[in-house]
């Protein structure tokens, strides 16, 4: 009998390790179970605390667990819950044994979206790891990769979806385009303001400078202490005539009276408040698209930051001004990468530049792969992903614009201070979803086609109770890619989608953007068809 180890990274925030502990509690037994079926023995490297919870809390906590861990041991990292990977990423890198990540494919808590976060945190740090993911942990798919893994340490996953982008036959018109946005990068330079670096333990959504710098963009590194101090010097009224503005667009606010439990006109105001000062810091610094961490520090200060990242990934957005009168930026978004994700601050900015001048949607976003699986109302036979994100996607997304939009009060175990989402269901259409990830000290991107689809209301309400009801949904198929392909393949939890005006226009914008990308020097791969 081999004795396998097992860890699992959890939340900083104990409020969502006690409330997100049963489900990992009964992933985590259900692997030793099909363990012990195959003759090998599941031991946590860590106990269950009194607290009440099994899951590594900290950085410290983490490596003092690797610290008295055999450091040849098969190790599995299970995960059925959004997780900090710093927790554990440490000890993985000087962890010798086999390392297999496992998460539970389930919309109740962010495993999946842990998983990928981790496994791009591996892949950035050059640490061999397999990788697998199943719903009862009892299908072929799932049977046959950990035996697989059993007897030699490594999975091999079906990518045949992948192929290097080498050249693309694009018109004159915007070969010209590609090569002015890149030149005007490396002339004049752009800035990525950044909010405090490194939000919930994503290694991989850090870009070091030096890779950056070669594409003639660079970072200005800003405190939220600061975005703090001067939302606080935005006076209320200009935070209700934001909220004014968006109500007079039709969007719907549903409000309580309870700040603990609600969201409150007082939280919004203040979300208001943290959106004119952003906007103006943003232009303050010269910045092209500005991220903020929020989650550590400014949750225990301010409600939450995502009414405000939606309101700026947004053309038509409330107006805001300088101290001289004149409107900042009227009529363009402002681009904000979400959680301070630099992976997807290069890519917003690469599409706001490049579709702007094609005269497609600039709105982008990125969403979370939180789950997905066929249309239980069988209106459609192919796989459905849920993408959702906590509460920022742009209002151009929705059916409708803003009064297609609604915001509901942050789930408090995430977000204690409040604060409302920028709500709704994707709207049907043509996107290029994309992700920039780092391996091998090198920047990547891969990028692909699908399509946003309705479903009928029922399998909306199903895949809503699902996940968190709360935040914005897009419900896509992916052209070409299977679920276990880009399970297999993506180096993030985050996926960054656009909008296009027609198929032809997708299939231009995206060969456009591979094109910008590979000029920059990034390398580019083609996934699907």
């Amino acid at each position: 009998m081999t004795r396998i180890a097992l860890v699992a990274s959890g939340d900083l925030r104990e409020s969502a390790n006690l409330q997100c502990w049963p489900a990992q509690s009964a992933m985590e037994a259900r692997l030793a179970e099909v363990l012990a079926e195959r003759g090998h023995e599941l031991v946590r490297a860590h106990p269950v605390k009194p607290e009440g919870h099994g899951f590594i809390a900290s950085q410290r906590e983490g490596m003092d667990i690797f610290a008295a861990l055999n450091p040849e041991m098969p190790l599995i990292v299970a995960e059925a819950v959004w997780q900090y990977s710093h927790h554990v990423l440490p000890g993985l890198t000087s962890h010798r044994g086999p390392i297999l990540t496992v998460a539970n494919w389930s919309g109740q808590w962010p495993g999946l979206v842990g998983l990928l976060n981790l496994n791009g945190s591996l892949t950035k740090a050059g640490v061999p790891y397999a990788t697998l993911w199943s719903e009862r942990f009892d299908d072929t798919f799932f049977a046959a990769g950990l035996d697989e893994w059993l007897a030699t340490g490594k999975i091999r996953h079906d990518t045949r979806h992948v192929r290097p982008f080498e050249h693309a036959d694009l018109a004159p018109e915007d070969r010209a385009t590609v090569a002015g946005i890149a030149q005007d990068l490396r002339r004049n330079k752009a800035i990525l303001g950044v909010f405090d670096e490194g939000c919930m333990g994503m290694y991989n959504a850090i870009i070091p400078d030096e890779l950056l710098m070669p594409l003639g963009i660079f970072k200005e590194r800003l405190s939220q202490s600061a975005l703090y101090h001067a939302t606080l010097q935005v006076p209320e009224a200009e935070g209700r005539a934001v909220l004014d503005w968006m109500r007079a667009r039709g969007m719907t606010f549903h409000l309580g009276t309870d700040p603990a439990t609600e969201l409150t006109e007082a939280q919004v105001i203040d979300q208001c408040r943290m959106y004119v000062a952003a906007v103006r810091l943003a232009d303050s610094f010269g910045c092209e698209a500005i991220g903020i961490q929020y989650q550590q520090g400014l949750k225990d200060l301010l409600p939450a930051s995502d009414l405000v990242e939606g309101m700026l990934n947004n053309d038509d957005r409330p107006p805001v001004t300088r101290a001289d009168g004149s409107l900042i930026r009227p009529g363009r978004a402002i681009v904000h990468f979400n959680e301070v994700d630099e992976c997807a601050a290069l890519d917003g900015l690469l599409i706001n530049r490049l579709h702007r001048a094609l005269g497609e949607p600039v709105e982008t976003t990125l969403h979370d792969l939180r789950w997905g699986g066929a249309d239980a109302s069988g209106s459609r036979d192919d796989f459905v992903w849920v993408f959702e994100i906590s509460g920022a996607a742009p209002p151009a997304h929705h059916p409708g614009g803003w009064a297609g939009s609604e915001s509901l009060r942050q789930p408090p175990m995430f977000f204690p201070a409040g604060g409302g989402t920028l709500r709704g269901v994707a709207r049907a259409g043509e996107i290029i979803w994309s992700r920039i990830f780092i391996e091998g000290g090198a920047l990547h991107m891969d990028i692909g086609r699908g399509q946003a689809v309705d479903l009928p209301p029922e399998e909306l309400r199903r895949r809503s109770e699902g996940t968190n009801r709360e935040w914005p949904m897009m419900n896509a198929v992916l052209t070409g890619v299977s679920r276990d392909q880009m399970m297999a393949r993506h180096k993030a939890n985050h996926i960054q989608v656009v909008y296009a005006s027609s198929a032809e226009g997708a299939d231009r914008a995206m060969a456009a953007r591979a094109a910008l990308a590979q000029e920059l020097g990034i390398k580019v791969w083609l996934c699907g068809t």
